[in-house]
């Protein structure tokens, strides 16, 4: 297995980190994020997983309206931020996808909207 193909995974997370990160706004151009910068955000995206360059992170819902809500909600950071995940939506589960097709791989704005999802997950 490549260095590419193999997963990574965080296990601390800092929720400020996660808000801070949350709170910025993507940027066109985003380069690709070198090893060592993503090494840095990752703890800030509990339960995110970077491999296949890509960040990914299912999400699991008690039914179908609640998986839905979440799949709208998404799709409005998506318009907002101009930047727009792969999203896999199944009755119960919903798996995300972000990865930057232009760069390559992960970008900063990957990870922005990450954390965003990630927010909006955490919402009651």
């Amino acid at each position: 297995m490549s260095a590419s193909n193999k997963a990574t995974k965080r296990p601390t997370a800092d929720p400020g980190a996660s808000t801070a990160l949350a709170e910025r706004d993507c940027r066109p151009g985003a380069p690709l994020l070198a090893p060592a910068e993503l090494a840095q955000l990752l703890p800030a995206l509990p339960g995110w997983t970077h491999a296949d360059n890509a960040l990914n992170k299912s999400f699991a819902f008690a039914d179908y309206y609640r998986t839905m809500a979440f799949v709208n909600a998404v799709a409005f950071v998506a318009h907002r931020q101009d930047h727009h995940p792969d999203l896999s939506v199944h009755y119960n589960r919903v798996d995300v996808v972000y990865s930057t097709h232009d760069a390559g791989g992960v970008t900063l704005n990957d990870c922005i909207c990450a954390a965003k999802v990630e927010s909006l997950a955490r919402s009651p």
